[in-house]
């Protein structure tokens, strides 16, 4: 039945295509050897136009008519190049663009400034990190995920948390990939350190709908992590040194057709993390307390033919989380880690057909531990993934497709519960599961007229785990994209998502005790649809917009409500999660300025979320935690001359759901609490101002030396991440006083940083 699905989809757009057309294929880069992301390309050709934006990776593909051809090339920061020729047939075309140097009175102005992040089709994002160095951060290095809480449809998750929420989704809704490869575990301790080296990323691709269906196993985003993929033609070094950690990033050249690049951070913070952690409390309680944290990442290219690039990208990381309290006999342990590895060989057959293939492992781990007088008790949990991914680009017709096979065997254990001496017998709990997923997918992107665009796309997944838990699904993807004039285009897209991994959240915190769960023992997975539509304008040479709304329905979804973990004779994961649905709406706007001295963005999103389980709220509809009416950021970026730059961000964003007692009473003096609903109060707003200031001793293409000043949350102001409500009975013995006391992570974090490249 599949096979004839698949045509169909293949070649129901065929006809639209006529004969006297072809397919013009190009590259765009700079004098430099660099890929150009976001470059805006036009093609006049017979008083008819076309446009077009470069990807990642520099290219572009147009299918127009046969005849005398206008090309005109533009990018901030580079000169307008124009190009004419004869299109007579399927052209291949290669492009440089030089640097924009201007003279006036003997003095040579340059600038270089090209745009921090690029809008895409369909309300997709791709940042150049180089040009975001600006945004504050508590490092003086850019960090990925603070970014992207900056953009529209992105929750802020507010202190002491790491994780993602997009456009209503839970945390573990959010697939991110380092070159294509899952990562599990997501954050370094309470979300406070960057946790991906960006001197080792040369791009990111962040789409809030995974609306390509190369991508998939995931309801709500994915996040593509771009190592470079250009062999270094000299030996580089590049890094930074700051006060609460150093990172070092090496280009190491072999010969000119092969090269690697090695990355390493490393903290040294275990005398700062323990006055951070009881900044909001005067409990003097943790006598010793030890926080670290590594990662490294690796990259080797090697041009092993002229048609054939052999790529091998690694990343590791580990945390370890020690809390010693003599008063209390408490001994605590936590550590988590994650390790990927993935060769990728990337074939070319011609301008117009290539194909790549990897193979893939990657593994996230945690393991709490933890003794208290003469009991011990131990939670652990781990996910591993041995993986194939399969990608061929090619055309009918003079469209762009691309198809591909994957699979992946997923080796799980979502909690394996050790406990000693507190009862006569050691008692022990432990579940693995084994699950295989398999995919075959096809995008296909027509152009349905001048100004109409189409992506449309196909995943087919087969999942399996057992003898009894087998699902096949068909996930439709389609985008289409109209483009009015080079300041109007127009976009609307549907998606549905099928997830067989989830993440169960066991704390309100960014500790990672949560744990994966894969569907098994009639655990169903979860399922999306999405619909989203919006619009890109060019207000000007330098200043954009955007507006867009998104309404998504989810089904399946799981709740875990006991805490770290639940632990008895005859509990099961199964028994114990709870199942409901879920939706979610809002609108997204974001208006930004792309070029001169002064750049930036104001973000805001006005969305609701909401859950609904039988088990909860007396089965009614209850706000989901993370329904945060509104939140705002606005992103501003100043370059005052060469020497001098600075950078602030603001943010403003409602308060978190919890459930709050509506009433307390006594019995036999202890205090029982009634509550009315779930979710019923909110967290207070989340008000944070975050400044940053470079001063660069030297400043060029090759090198660079700067200092960094940062200041997080500059205003000092109390951002609570949970309540504790205190009950007492009055003095009168009549009356009930609560009083609620806000527990506060941390407050104002000044840091200072050297970066240094040569």
């Amino acid at each position: 039945m599949s096979k004839p699905i698949l045509f169909f989809f293949l070649f129901c757009f065929s006809t639209v295509f006529a004969q006297s057309k072809a397919t013009i294929t190009g590259n765009i880069q700079s004098s430099e050897n660099e890929n150009l992301l976001g470059a805006s390309i036009s093609l006049d050709v017979n008083n008819q136009h076309y446009y077009a934006i470069s990807d990642i990776l520099g290219s572009f593909s147009e299918n127009i008519p046969l005849g005398q051809v206008k090309i005109t090339i533009n990018q901030i920061g580079y000169l307008t190049k124009s190009i004419h020729l004869d299109f007579v047939k399927d052209t291949l075309i290669s492009i440089v663009l030089e640097k924009d140097i201007s003279l006036l009175k003997e003095v040579i102005i340059s600038n270089d400034k090209k745009s921090g992040f690029t809008n895409l089709s369909g309300g997709r994002l791709s940042f150049n990190l180089k040009e975001l160095s600006s945004v504050p951060t508590v490092l003086g290095t850019t960090d990925i995920i603070k970014l992207l809480q900056l953009t529209p449809g992105v929750q802020n998750s507010g202190d002491a948390n790491g994780y993602l929420y997009v456009r209503g989704g839970d945390p573990g809704h959010n697939a991110i990939l380092y070159d294509g490869t899952p990562i599990y575990g997501m954050s370094h301790l309470l979300g406070i350190f960057p946790f991906y080296n960006t001197d080792h990323i040369r791009g990111v691709e962040f789409d809030k709908s995974s609306s390509n269906a190369k991508y998939g196993g995931r309801l709500s985003s994915t996040t593509l992590l771009v190592p470079n993929k250009k062999i270094p033609s000299e030996l580089g070094i590049q890094g930074n040194i700051g006060i609460l950690a150093s990172q070092l990033t090496l280009a190491i050249p072999v010969n000119d057709k092969t090269g690697f690049y090695i990355s390493g951070r490393k903290t040294y913070i275990d005398e700062v993390v323990a006055p951070l952690l009881n900044s909001g409390s005067n409990n003097k309680d943790v006598q010793d307390m030890k926080y670290g944290f590594s990662d490294g990442n690796m990259t080797f290219i090697s041009q092993i033919s002229k048609n054939n690039l052999l790529s091998v990208d690694a990343f590791i990381s580990g945390d370890v989380l020690r809390i010693k309290d003599s008063n209390l006999a408490l001994k605590t342990d936590l550590k988590w880690s994650n390790f990927t590895v993935s060769p990728t060989l990337a074939t070319t057959f011609s301008p117009k057909i290539s194909m790549s293939n990897s193979v893939y492992f990657s593994k996230y781990s945690n393991e709490l531990n933890m003794e208290q007088a003469t009991i011990e008790f131990g939670v652990s949990s781990y996910v591993k993934d041995f993986g194939f991914n399969n990608a061929f680009r090619y055309s009918i017709k003079s469209v762009p497709v691309e198809s591909g096979v994957q699979y992946v065997h997923h080796n799980l254990q979502p909690q394996k519960v050790n406990i000693e001496n507190l009862t006569d017998n050691n008692t022990t709990q432990n579940n693995i599961i084994n699950a295989d997923e398999a995919a075959v997918f096809t995008t296909i992107k027509p152009k349905l007229t001048n100004r109409l665009n189409a992506e449309l796309g196909l995943r087919i997944n087969y999942y399996t785990s057992g003898s009894n838990d087998s699902y096949l699904h068909f996930q439709p993807r389609v985008l289409l994209n109209y483009i009015a004039n080079e300041k109007y285009s127009f976009y609307g897209s549907y998606n549905r998502q099928y997830q067989y991994l989830s993440l169960i959240t066991t704390s309100s915190v960014g500790i990672p005790t949560d744990f994966w769960i894969a569907s098994s023992e009639g655990i169903k997975p979860q399922s999306s649809d999405e619909f989203s539509i919006g619009s890109n304008q060019n207000i000007s040479k330098n200043i954009s917009s955007s507006l867009g709304g998104f309404y998504r329905s989810m089904k399946n979804l799981l709740e875990y409500p006991y805490g770290i973990t639940q632990f008895n004779e005859i509990t099961t994961l199964k028994n114990d999660l709870l199942v409901g649905k879920g939706k979610a709406y809002g609108l997204e706007m974001m208006l930004r300025k792309n070029n001169g001295k002064f750049t930036g963005w104001l973000s805001y999103t006005l969305s609701w979320s909401d859950r609904n389980f039988d088990e909860l709220n007396n089965g009614k509809t209850y706000f989901a935690k993370y329904d945060r009416r509104h939140n705002l950021s606005v992103v501003g970026m100043y370059d005052l001359n060469p020497k001098w730059n600075f950078g602030i961000t603001q943010i403003f964003s409602s308060g978190n759901r919890f459930t709050m007692p509506t009433s307390w009473y006594f019995i036999n003096n202890n205090p029982v609490k009634e509550y009315s609903e779930y979710n019923n109060a909110q967290m207070p707003n989340y008000i944070r101002t975050d400044l940053s200031v470079n001063y660069f001793f030297v400043k060029t293409n090759k090198k660079e030396s700067a200092l960094n000043f940062s200041i997080y949350n500059t205003f000092n102001i109390d951002n609570p991440i949970y309540v504790i409500l205190d009950v007492k009975v009055n003095n009168d013995k009549n009356t009930v006083i609560v009083k609620q006391e806000k527990k506060v992570l941390y407050r104002i974090l000044p840091s200072i940083s050297w970066r240094f490249k040569f």
